[in-house]
């Protein structure tokens, strides 16, 4: 599998209509339907100054939490792996993407059952994947997925965050920069793998702002959380801030909303 140097497209779903009854954990009241529809546009308008195409599917009513397209698939390369997400209510969300992916020449496998898989819990960092076991995630599907990339010539690891309350995905709390840095809130357990690679540990108050994206020569960061922007701009990235308020008040991110390949 040849892994591209850049990122060419990007997959997204803007909210629809009953977005405001997914799934959440969070206490921050219902999210705003024009707002958060806005902040997708900007998300989009990103992407598209990172130098993507942006290939947008249209909203499915039956399933609220579709904005969050990250979680139904993986993409390197030309290789795509169809997950199983771990939410019962969001496995029809997967149906009408392998047609799509198959559509962009990608090479589409799938995660079976009894494995659940979302694509929160995978954290590619260059040729190895970190596997993040959750809530959403279960032992099956990580193997599955450890079997399929390592057909592929990839390595990968698993990190056990059914313990942490905070994290719902691996990536609530850790992001791959690039040029061999890791963005990670203190109470992950990296493994060897990524021993000499330079972990930017986020403070407890902005863990949201661990949830970055590298896209080509950029990083998409949360707003509102200075420390991290600053010691990324400290370090010579290109910083574009993006207001995620809506999409926090669902329990999703900046990776969350985008497929990019």
């Amino acid at each position: 599998m040849d892994l591209p140097q850049a990122f060419t497209r990007a997959i997204v779903r803007p909210p629809g209509a009953n977005y405001a009854t997914g799934i959440t954990s969070a206490t921050e009241g219902v999210p705003d339907l024009d707002k958060a529809l806005g902040q997708h546009r900007e998300y989009c308008e990103a992407l598209r100054r990172c130098g993507l195409v942006v290939h947008a599917t249209a909203a499915d009513r039956r399933y609220p939490d579709g904005t969050f397209v990250e979680d139904t698939a993986l993409i390197a390369g030309n290789l795509a792996i169809v997950t199983r997400p771990g939410a019962p209510s969001r496995r029809g969300e997967i149906e009408g993407l392998a047609p799509l992916l198959q559509s962009l020449d990608l090479s589409v496998q799938r995660i079976e059952a009894p494995g659940t898989l979302d694509g929160g819990d995978i954290c590619q960092v260059d040729r190895h994947f970190l596997i993040g076991l959750s809530h959403r995630t279960n032992v099956e599907g990580a193997s599955q997925l450890a079997q399929i990339l390592g057909r592929h010539g990839c390595g990968s690891s698993v990190i056990d965050i059914r313990a942490s309350r905070s994290l719902l995905h691996l990536k609530s709390g850790l992001a791959y920069a690039g040029d061999r840095r890791l963005v990670a809130i203190s109470q992950l357990s990296l493994p060897e793998e990524l021993r000499d690679y330079e972990i930017l540990e986020v403070a407890p108050t902005e863990m949201y702002a661990a949830n970055c994206v590298r896209v080509n020569d950029h990083i998409l960061v949360a707003a509102g959380y200075p420390q991290v922007h600053d010691r990324l701009e400290r370090l010579g990235y290109s910083i574009i801030s993006l207001d995620m308020s809506e999409f926090r008040k669902m329990d999703g991110g900046l990776s969350c909303l985008s497929l990019r390949f």
